[in-house]
Formats: structure tokens, sequence, C-alpha cells
């Protein structure tokens, strides 16, 4: 995003020229009251007023969140936000509603994985210009999520502003590994042998904790292009892809054999909370999940007797992880307050409130300047993270959020599958092959809409 002088002062001022074009035909569609459909242009409106801000994950943000809001009304005092807060279960199902019936906040809180539907509905003001614009952001973004959204979003402009990425962190008991005289499991070869070495069943001792549940199918790829080394989702044609290569399907065997030989059997039913909570509050030794479990684990456990690192790595020393959400803010397209929601969404993503608002969530910040703050350096899981993100050495395989149907695929679709495979009902092949058959056609059906 950065460019020498005299060609940032050219795209400057076609910028500023498109933009105001684009003012100048939104700034009297309708009024402020930020309601309506997908297809409603909206306006720019006054600036100042009300606007409506939807906060995808109300069950675990909802207090920093109010803290941003007061932070930003005392700087913006002419501008009020009505804070709604969505549990992020229901996120995607509610925008679709609002979507198709009206009543769509002004802002909202947009993940990556739920970009390409949202998109693809109109429902979002393309938002690359104004933050060319912006001293607060231009610049400033991290430039890896930045490119995960403009890919996610599935077109040439950016959808979301980018706020935080949670990367996938494999949590150990520090305190059962040193007694069971194990090396910590920096790579697949012990995590196998922790996980079997730690359990015993009979005490209620486990090495792992799976999750079958909702978000179940996330995870298994990380563990599954983890331990394959593939680096790419798709073949080189783009048309067929790698989830059923034959070295996907033997990691798979491998991870989903892990299920009640060195995991609870309630594993089969693990969300994410049940599966944090089992772990906080249990002797199992290893946990896979995202960034934002850290400070939960430390209020349970204590920072002492445990520690998080990034995906494990090959023996040869290769660490491939599949591509975590990033998460972001959105500008609604029918918003009748544009500049008020803008003021917003900058200010949430600068510096300051960045910092501020990932630090509560032990989240990667997308704000560079945040992203060098103190704090970093203090959480461990997210500074090994985020080192691991940024240092070019870890292979990143980029998961298809572009597709419209990538959500019903890698959820509801195939998480009771997945169950299956766990339970022995379903083999890893079969599962996989047909997981392939369904990214396939929708691979060709978005190449086809998309030429």
């Amino acid at each position: 995003m950065r460019s020498s002088t005299s060609h940032g002062r050219a795209r400057g001022a076609a910028v500023a020229a498109s933009l105001a074009t684009v003012l100048a035909l939104t700034a009297t569609a309708c009024g402020d009251d930020g309601s309506g459909t997908a297809g409603g242009r909206g306006g720019e409106g006054s600036g100042k007023g009300e606007i409506t801000f939807w906060d995808n994950n109300t069950a675990v943000r909802r207090d920093i969140w109010m803290e941003i809001i007061k932070d930003f009304e005392k700087k913006y005092p002419d501008i009020k936000v009505k804070y709604v807060g969505i549990p992020a279960a229901s996120v995607q199902s509610k925008y679709d509603t609002a979507i198709q019936g009206g009543g769509l906040p002004d802002v909202g809180g947009v993940g990556a994985a739920m970009l390409a539907g949202i998109v693809s509905q109109n429902a979002l003001e393309p938002v690359g210009d104004r933050v060319a614009l912006s001293a607060a952001l231009n610049g400033k973004l991290n430039t890896g999520m930045v490119e995960s959204v403009k890919v996610a979003g599935g077109r040439e402009d950016l959808y979301t502003v980018p706020t935080s990425a949670s990367n996938g962190v494999l949590y150990y008991r520090t305190d059962l590994f040193r007694e069971a005289g194990l090396p910590a499991p920096t790579t697949w070869t012990k995590f196998y042998e922790a996980a079997a070495k730690l359990t015993d069943s009979a005490k209620n001792q486990f090495g792992y904790t799976i999750r079958g549940g909702a978000g179940s199918i996330a995870q298994a790829l990380d563990a599954m292009y983890g331990q394959s080394g593939i680096t790419s989702f798709w073949d080189q044609s783009r048309t067929k892809t790698t989830v059923n290569d034959p070295r996907n399907v033997v990691a798979l065997e491998k991870y989903a054999g892990l299920y009640k030989k060195a995991t609870p059997s309630a594993d089969v039913n693990n969300d994410f909370t049940k599966m944090v909570a089992q772990w906080d509050n249990g002797r199992i030794g290893m946990l896979y999940h995202n960034l934002g479990s850290y400070k939960d684990h430390v209020k349970a456990l204590g920072a002492d007797k445990f520690r998080g690192l990034p995906n494990p790595t090959t023996d040869g020393g290769t660490r491939v992880q599949v591509s975590n959400p990033v998460d972001g803010l959105g500008l609604f397209r029918s918003s009748g307050n544009k500049k008020a929601a803008w003021t917003f969404i900058e200010f949430a993503a600068s510096h300051e409130a960045n910092s501020k608002w990932n630090e509560s969530a032990g989240a990667i910040p997308a704000n560079t300047d945040a992203a060098r703050d103190p704090w970093i350096q203090k959480a461990e899981p997210t500074r090994l993270a985020a080192e691991a993100l940024n240092s070019g050495s870890t292979k990143i395989v980029q998961l298809p959020y572009y597709l419209p149907d990538w959500n019903t695929i890698s959820k509801t679709a195939n998480e009771p599958a997945f169950q299956k495979v766990l339970l022995g009902k379903t083999s890893a092949k079969d599962f996989l092959d047909s997981l392939a058959d369904q990214l396939d056609k929708a691979q060709a059906e978005w190449k086809k809409q998309n030429q």
C-alpha cells in the first residue's frame, strides 16, 4: 500500500476525484436512518447523528467494544453509536435475513469466511479508495491481511477493513509435559507421541481434545495440510481441489484416529466452547484452537501451566497451515450516513483502538503500528503466531473463502459427515472425496459466473 511520492500524489488525486464523484451521486440518495436492503444505495449523510454497529461476536467481545465506542464518542461527540451484539453462531443468518428484508446496520463486523456471500449480494460498499485517502489507515494495514480479505471478497476491490487475525495455536500443558518427560510438541511426530503418552483413560487423563462438533472442518484441514506439507488448496489448473490428495487422506486417517484413543469420547460433539472449557478444567495435554481463547487459559490455568505454539512442523521443518479468517469491519451500502460510519471504522482500525481490541482478544492486530506495541511481546502465543505469519517461513494454504458456498460446504454440509469419520462409520477417503466433489463444483460455478 506504499508508493513513491509522485506516484502517491497522482494516485491520491485520481482517488479523490473518483470518490468525489461517488459521494456526489450518493449524498442525496437516502436519509440517515441506516436501514435498508442490500440493493439500497444509501448516502454519505451529514457525518453526524446515530449509526448502528453490529458486533459479530458479542459473547466474548462486548466489553471491549463498549470501551472503544466510549472513546470514539468522546472524540466525536456529534456521532452516537448504537451497539448491537450478535452471537458468532448466528451472525451469518442475521446478515442474510437483513439483506433480504431490510434493517442492515451502517457498520458490521464481517469475517473473511462470510465475506463473499455478502459481497455477492451487493450489500457492502467498496472501501479501497477510502483507505487510500485515510491518513490513519493508508500504509498502516498489514498487507497480508489486506490481500486475504481482497481474495475472500472475490472481487478486485477491498470490501472490509481488516482488524485482526486469530491464527490457530497448539496449546499444551507444560506441567503435564514436564511430569511425563516430554519435549514440546513442535513437530507432528512429537504431537502424536505426546497424545499417546499423556493418555490414561482410567484416570480421565487424555493427550488431546479434538473438535468434533461445530467448527470441526477448519481444524481438520489445518491438521491435514500441516502433516501432508501440501501448500495449495487447488491444483495448477485451479479446477480440482487437493483436499482428497492421498497424502491428505493418510493425514486425516491418523488425526481422526486419535478420537477415543487419546481423546475423551464426548469430543465428537465438541464445539469450541466445550473444547476450551474441558481443557481449562481437566488434565488434557493439548488443545488446538485460535488465539481468541488465550485469555481464558490464563484465567483458568495461570500463565505458567501452558504454552501456545504455531502449527507443528513436519519432521523436515516445514510449517504449513491453512489461512485463518481475517476479521474486519464492513461499511454497508444501504447506510444513509456513510460519512459517520466510515469515521467509526477509521477510528476502530487506527493504532490505539486496534491495539486495545487485539490485546483484549489476544489476536494479531491488522494495524502495523499496533502490532509493534509492547503487549505483543508479553503475550507469547500471539507473538509466536505473528512471527510465524510474518517470517515468510510458514506456508499458507489459502482457503477459498471467496466461494459463496464455502460456509455451507465447510460447516452444515460436512460437519455431521466428519463426525461419522470419527465414529468409524465413514472412511477418511470417502469423506474427503465427497468434500472434494462439492468444492470442485462450487469452484466451477464461481469461475463460470466470474469469466
